[in-house]
């Protein structure tokens, strides 16, 4: 019998008013609120020896949870397993989990072995060893602004791939209309090192990485390379032929004028960033400064 330990929001949206998930056998339920409580969670849970550890919320409670679980189970973090309950779910979408996955058909997908492997963005600090956080989905300059526009569409009751679109469509607005002097047009400075290339420095409009192998609403932003490890895409500022480029990588599709006009594409191993600015991963807003990006070690999910 496969013992599992599960994470429960109750804040994400799904979980809001709903009742927690009833006791199972070998199965522990706990609802940490705030980081220590979770850090004592996660440790009851590692000394108990548990086979899965299930994560019952949205994208920023996966993001805490593989932030601090290495810390606790020092073997190795178990297999996992994500009940989409948040606002976008882009771990669980990419790991093919329905809206209405439970934990008795998570439990049963475990013992039935269907298994993928993912390798979460650790972003590190300057001179760190331990990374700062865990995630999947990491963005900065138009990114940042671009998730402020989602947390309002989050107000009006749009959610999943539906928020997505809305805040591109928003965001495509504010960039072509916005006149030449818009914040959104003229970029922020960053100094950005592409695994042991030279470092380049120049306003960006718009950087991008993630692990996943599918988005929300089929975008395919990244190079079309075997998907796995760390992808980005980097868009110089001012943005060029904004309308025909986005449609391009929306869609996954190449042409020999997007690097021309200053649409960059790259697999590799580690990004080294130098922003004044903030930056986001999976939804969380951070500060900025010197940090890097690199691919964690391989994780394996629990799927349908």
């Amino acid at each position: 019998m496969i013992r599992a330990g599960v994470i429960y929001n109750p804040r994400s949206r799904r979980n809001r008013g709903a009742e927690p998930p009833r006791a199972l056998q070998g199965v522990q339920v706990e609802a940490p609120r705030g980081g220590r409580a979770l850090d004592d969670t996660l440790a009851r849970f590692a000394a108990s020896g548990i086979d899965l550890l299930v994560v019952d919320g949205g994208d920023g409670t996966v993001r805490e949870v593989l932030t601090r679980a290495p810390g606790h189970f020092k073997a190795g973090v178990p297999r996992l397993a994500i009940l989409p309950s948040g606002k976008t779910n882009a771990l669980a979408f990419d790991l093919g989990a329905p809206r209405d996955w439970s934990i008795e058909a998570a439990l049963a997908s475990a013992e039935a072995n269907h298994v993928s492997t993912r390798r979460p963005i650790e972003i590190l600090r300057k001179g760190a060893e331990t990374p700062l956080v865990r995630g999947f989905i990491f963005g900065a300059g138009a990114f940042v602004r671009a998730t402020d526009l989602a947390q309002r569409t989050h107000k009006l009751g749009a959610f999943e791939g539906v928020a997505v679109g809305l805040t591109l469509g928003a965001a495509a607005v504010k960039t072509l209309f916005g006149g030449s002097r818009s914040g959104w047009r003229a970029g922020e400075p960053m100094s950005l090192r592409f695994d042991d290339e030279p470092a380049h420095a120049g306003d960006i409009f718009l950087l991008m990485a993630s692990t996943l192998k599918r988005l929300p609403l089929g975008a395919k932003p990244f190079d079309p390379s075997p998907p796995g490890g760390l992808r980005s895409l980097t868009v110089e500022a001012p943005p060029k032929r904004l309308v025909s480029a986005l449609s391009r990588l929306l869609a996954g599709a190449n042409a020999p004028w997007l690097a021309k006009a200053g649409y960059h594409r790259r697999a590799l191993e580690r990004l080294d960033v130098t922003l004044d600015t903030s930056f986001v991963l999976d939804g969380e807003t951070y500060p900025g400064g010197a940090f890097s990006l690199r691919a964690g070690a391989v994780l394996e999910f629990v799927r349908p």
